[in-house]
């Protein structure tokens, strides 16, 4: 398999003609400003970070609540006596009260709410795990394309300039009698055709450098041959499916997802018990009465006060909640067993198309050398006449054909072997030792987990 990789890498290598200079890209490159650029990937890292808020929300129902209240009022009073007095009053009060509540059970819902958020960080954090393998397929995917494009291009450049020979020079042997008008009708009409195949593959390359650039966030310059990476995963196909249902992360944060969602059951079943919580309140009040200066002054006031609140009913809705619950875990059970299965499956397709690339590039090069001895031939055939010309243009689409089905065949061997890295679990930037700042979740985390205040972002936004 290494000799193989090795014959593939050079003979793409010199289909390219790539100049190995100071300014060429290597695939490396191009993961690492992925890792670093790719859009996909830094939302999936803001959407975990949003994520991590949930612990401290959690956590907040273990810690007191205190709300502040006040209030202003001015009074007057106008009173009407038999007599026909008449008396104006007004009165001015004030009042502040501090309360604070602490909730002292309520059900395990806070303890219970915070193993839920806790699991829902693991859950993002492997789902992030399985985005940074995806986005890295993706640009060794899209890093290939444009290799293979760039090799058929210039096959189907090469093609043309053949072509446009035979057409030459079978105009030349038509203008002095020796040939027939249709030989010069079937070379024009080949070079025609192959023109057509020109513009195609030129566009093929413009949209295969344009994912490039959305993947990596750059445009692409010159770029060296890829590589496969077969020492990521195991050499047979049984240990890759074991390495895979073990490890990869769909299925560990398809596994956390379950915890979530068993937690989420007991929440639910929470709101059917009791809430314990005791409420401390003090405040002060100012008063003033233009008519009687006995009641001006102030009153200080305080209290303390435990309450149990207990659910009788609800109207059902607690009840649906638990019913609720209990399905969504069963979801995230069949979801779990559906993670696995997708893994299996996908490691058993990429498996597939990695052992089936290795024949393919062995019978490519074969076909390619037959191919041109066979053009070879046909060629000086026809110079004496013993072969026609569209002989020698159907040899010589057989011989483009041949060296396009190697180009293939050599770009779906790497791509292949990448596939199957990330189908076992394995294509990350640590496997890849990518020269990288590695991002690490834990550090935001950390930072928010057990904020009691404060608005700004640890990023400082």
């Amino acid at each position: 398999m290494a000799r193989l990789r090795t014959i593939s890498l050079c003979a793409l290598t010199a289909l390219l003609c790539n100049v190995h200079g100071a300014s060429a890209e290597n695939l490396s490159n191009a993961l690492s400003l992925a890792y670093s650029n790719n859009p996909t990937l830094n939302a999936a890292r803001a959407g975990l970070r949003a994520t991590d808020e949930n612990v401290p929300q959690a956590l907040a129902g273990y810690r007191p609540t205190i709300s502040g209240t006040a209030s202003a009022q001015r009074s007057w009073t106008n009173s009407e006596f038999r007599s026909g007095y008449l008396e104006n009053s007004q009165a001015n009060t004030l009042n502040m009260v501090l309360q604070v509540q602490q909730i002292l059970y309520r059900g395990n819902r806070t303890q219970n709410g915070v193993k839920q958020a806790e699991a829902a960080i693991e859950a993002a954090r492997e789902s992030l795990k399985s985005t940074e393998q995806s986005v890295l397929l993706e640009v060794a995917t899209a890093y290939m394309d444009i290799l293979q494009n760039q090799a058929i291009l210039e096959l189907r450049k090469q093609n043309v300039a053949f072509l446009r020979e035979q057409a030459r020079s079978a105009r030349d042997r038509f203008a002095v009698g020796e040939t027939i008008n249709t030989d010069v009708n079937q070379a024009e009409a080949s070079l025609a055709a192959a023109i057509s195949m020109v513009h195609a593959a030129e566009a093929n390359l413009t949209a295969s450098r344009a994912t490039y650039e959305q993947l990596v966030g750059k445009k692409a310059g010159t770029l060296v041959a890829g590589y496969s990476v077969d020492n990521l995963f195991p050499k047979s196909l049984n240990a890759a499916v074991n390495q895979g249902l073990s490890q990869h992360p769909a299925i560990r944060s398809a596994t956390y997802n379950v915890d979530v969602s068993e937690l989420a059951v007991k929440i639910a079943e929470g709101a059917l018990l009791p809430t314990v919580s005791v409420t401390g309140q003090a405040g002060r009040s100012w008063s003033n009465n233009n008519n009687n200066a006995n009641i001006d002054g102030a009153t200080n006031s305080a209290s303390i006060t435990g309450n149990i609140s207990i659910p009788l009913y609800s109207g059902g809705a607690n009840h649906s909640a638990v019913r609720q619950a209990k399905e969504s875990l069963g979801q995230a059970r069949i979801q779990l067993d559906l993670a696995r299965a997708q893994i299996r499956a996908g490691i058993a397709s990429a498996w597939a198309a990695l052992q089936a690339s290795i024949p393919s590039i062995t019978a490519a090069q074969a076909q390619v050398k037959a191919a041109r001895l066979a053009t070879q031939g046909v060629i000086e055939e026809q110079k004496v006449g013993q072969r026609t010309l569209l002989d020698v243009l159907d040899q010589q689409e057989d011989l483009i054909s041949a060296r396009i089905a190697l180009v293939q065949a050599q770009h779906d061997r790497i791509v292949a072997s990448f596939a199957v890295a990330s189908a076992t679990g394995n294509l990350s930037a640590s496997n890849l030792k990518l020269k990288v700042q590695r991002y690490d979740p834990t550090e935001h985390y950390n930072a928010v987990r057990d904020k009691w205040v404060g608005l700004r972002t640890p990023d400082g936004r």
